[in-house]
């Protein structure tokens, strides 16, 4: 009895027969997606340019344009790219999916 109860709790180390299911909301990150996480060439530019530009590249994507010194959650999104801005409006940093 006790040897069937360890062989109904033993983990499988067998592969799945069926391929796991893909979340919502995951299509803009994940290894080797060839889709981009970071823009660099924005910073200097204005918060409104690098929204256009990032919009333009991932339509629906929401864009959070963060002013100085405020405080953001540290949750990671994957629909989501904040533009970090400087106190004359331009990209402070690179904007990065997150």
């Amino acid at each position: 009895m006790a040897e069937e109860d360890s062989k109904q709790n033993a983990i499988s180390n067998d592969q799945p027969q069926q391929p796991l299911p893909t979340l919502p909301g995951y299509r803009y990150g994940g290894g080797g997606s060839g889709e981009r996480k970071t823009w660099p060439e924005l910073v200097g530019l204005t918060s409104e340019e690098a929204e256009r530009r990032i919009k333009e590249e991932i339509p629906g994507v929401n864009v959070h344009v963060i002013p100085p010194d405020y405080f953001v959650t540290m949750d990671f999104r994957t629909d989501r790219v904040r533009i970090f801005t400087d106190s004359s409006g331009k990209v402070s940093r690179a904007p990065m999916i997150g």
